[in-house]
């Protein structure tokens, strides 16, 4: 018997700790045991990261919050850099405090020339017109995962301090304020809300990041903001599965692999995909879930609930909601 449980400790060990062979295939993986998982950059490539990689402190303490870059984007002009503490920059800018505020953060291994940026930037500035401010954290982003990782609080707590500074210094109005972050960005931007009180009238996470996020105090939560709303898409594998906001909405199950993917890191990608399209076209309705196993299973009807229906994404700054939500979508633009 003592010889059968080692054995089996032994095969557990060495699953946990064993190397997926085929990029972006994370199908092996099990959330706190497995040591490897493969994670996209800011181009959908796959990279092999290893879960047990220590945090380099030094580069953690050189590299922080303080190195974050804010490009302001307008109908009027094609991106501007305003410097935290330096009103100087907001003048310069087309910054308008009548405007609404879009806020969009990228994940790990991205910068702000990454796919997710001008791809929502531009959906934002095609139905309003806005002030988008992309957050440009690479020089934190681009360490190992773990690293970037543990400087996410610290990246969003410098980052709601720029927005409040903004608010103070040129105007504006937090019932006018919309963050949305991907991945690691969607807990940056928890951080962030936060960090301001909760007023931001609305926060987007776009399938937060899991790995390593697990009972992690740190993470998105309905405390960010007045409303706050998550996309799953690649839920229990690179992103968190449960409910963590006001509403969480569960595309075709919420979970890996989203119709037209073969791989995790294409399903994780396609929470950002699938938000633009929503900002563009607001066609996307969840029905409201009885509980969590019918919102993964996409068995939801909203039949039985009062607020049975709601809108998936878009830019409605007004828009509210409590529950799962789930639905199906197509396999390719606009979904």
């Amino acid at each position: 018997m003592k010889l059968l449980l080692a054995l089996a400790a032994l095969v557990a060990l060495s699953a946990g700790s064993a190397i997926p062979l085929v990029p972006g295939d994370n199908s092996d993986y099990v959330e706190g045991e497995s040591r490897y998982i493969w994670m996209p950059d800011g181009d959908g490539v796959p990279h092999l990261v290893d879960l047990q990689e220590p945090v380099d402190e030094a580069l953690l303490n050189s590299r922080n919050g303080a190195n974050n870059q804010y490009w302001l984007f307008t109908r009027q002009n094609p991106g501007k850099i305003i410097v935290h503490g330096n009103a100087n920059t907001i003048w310069n800018s087309n910054y308008n405090a009548n405007r609404q505020l879009k806020v969009v953060v990228h994940g790990w291994n991205s910068n702000g020339n990454s796919g997710i940026n001008p791809l929502i930037t531009s959906a934002f500035l095609a139905v309003v017109d806005a002030n988008v401010i992309v957050v440009d954290w690479r020089a934190l982003a681009n360490s190992n995962n773990a690293t970037a990782t543990n400087g996410v609080p610290g990246v969003g707590q410098f980052l709601g301090n720029f927005l409040v500074r903004l608010i103070n210094t040129a105007g504006g109005n937090w019932n006018n304020v919309h963050l949305v972050g991907f991945s690691l960005g969607a807990h940056i931007v928890g951080s962030a809300g936060r960090t301001a009180g909760g007023r931001p009238v609305r926060v987007t996470g776009l399938d937060p990041a899991c790995p390593l996020w697990s009972g992690n105090g740190n993470a998105l939560n309905a405390n960010a903001g007045v409303y706050v709303e998550c996309i799953h898409t690649d839920g229990g594998l690179l992103g968190i599965h449960s409910a963590i906001g006001n509403a969480d909405f569960y595309p075709n199950g919420g979970n890996n692999p989203q119709p037209g993917c073969w791989i995790s890191t294409c399903s994780h990608s396609r929470s950002y995909e699938l938000f633009a399209s929503s900002v563009r076209t607001n066609h996307m309705v969840g029905r409201q879930c009885g509980n969590w196993n019918k919102a993964v299973n996409n068995q939801c009807s909203g039949g039985q609930f009062c607020h049975a229906n709601l809108q998936m994404g878009n830019s409605n700054l007004n828009k509210r909601g409590n529950g799962m939500f789930g639905l199906s979508t197509g396999n390719s633009w606009p979904f």
